[in-house]
């Protein structure tokens, strides 16, 4: 894998780790003004978690990398994103475009952060649909 360099949100938390992974997933986006996009199509998705906080949990983690991997490597590789029950064919809030993926990642994320008792946050997503194209979440207010 790459090394990548990526944009900096800032925040006040003493720790921040970062987990790079990617994921073969497939889609496509329900409207009819997506152009080619309409068409079932697939991507590498590569992606970086930036996750913070203040406390290391009982291990000396502010959380285990594989745990943040494994949460959206095992739902969404080699899957056909539409078929996920987040996503809706219906509802634009919910296509699985690039900037909703990336949103889903997140909340994916930190429901999972929230169950920890050192509350680290989830402050960015970032996904690769393509090498020219990618999108970045930072939810607008961040829990404490």
């Amino acid at each position: 894998m790459m090394q990548q360099i990526y944009p900096v949100t800032e925040h006040p938390y003493a720790y921040e780790l970062n987990k790079d992974f990617q994921f073969a997933a497939a889609h496509y986006v329900p409207h009819r003004d997506a152009g080619k996009c309409q068409n079932m199509h697939g991507h590498t998705y590569f992606t970086n978690i930036t996750i913070a906080g203040d406390e290391l949990d009982h291990t000396g983690f502010l959380v285990d990398f594989k745990h943040i991997k494994d949460l959206i490597h095992k739902r969404f590789d080699h899957r056909i994103m539409n078929e996920d029950t987040i996503f809706s064919d219906q509802d634009a809030e919910y296509f699985p475009t690039t900037e909703v993926v990336a949103r889903t990642i997140y909340e994916i994320i930190q429901a999972h952060l929230d169950l920890l008792p050192n509350k680290p946050i989830c402050v960015q997503v970032y996904l690769r649909e393509t090498p020219t194209s990618y999108c970045i979440y930072r939810p607008k207010e961040n829990k404490s």
